[in-house]
């Protein structure tokens, strides 16, 4: 194996590994904006943990539209109204806390 090849190799292990932070930061991150929606609907206990998985699920869905539009649609239809760019705001903060506990391994 080339010295080329070694790099190549490592790179393309760096850029998997890479991926998969992302994938588990912005799980994280749903699984939390999730649970921060919840409770603005009034969902606590086992409903919010509940309602945080539907979120986090949304992400999987083809032509779902992710996470972000059934929040804004299922606040929408319990009358809560939150601007879009403290929504934003708030999802770019648990981000910050999701990539922080993707990290410490949580």
């Amino acid at each position: 194996m080339t010295t080329f090849d070694k790099r190549e190799e490592a790179f393309e292990l760096q850029f998997a590994h890479d991926e998969e932070l992302k994938f588990k930061a912005e799980a994280r991150r749903n699984r939390l904006l999730g649970l921060w929606a919840a409770d603005r609907i009034g969902l606590s206990g086992d409903a919010a943990d509940a309602y945080a998985r539907e979120v986090v699920a949304a992400d999987f869905e083809p032509g779902g539209g992710g996470a972000l539009q059934k929040i804004t649609g299922d606040l929408a239809a319990r009358g809560v109204t939150v601007p879009q760019a403290q929504l934003q705001a708030i999802m770019n903060e648990f981000m910050a806390q999701a990539i922080a506990q993707v990290r410490k391994g949580e």
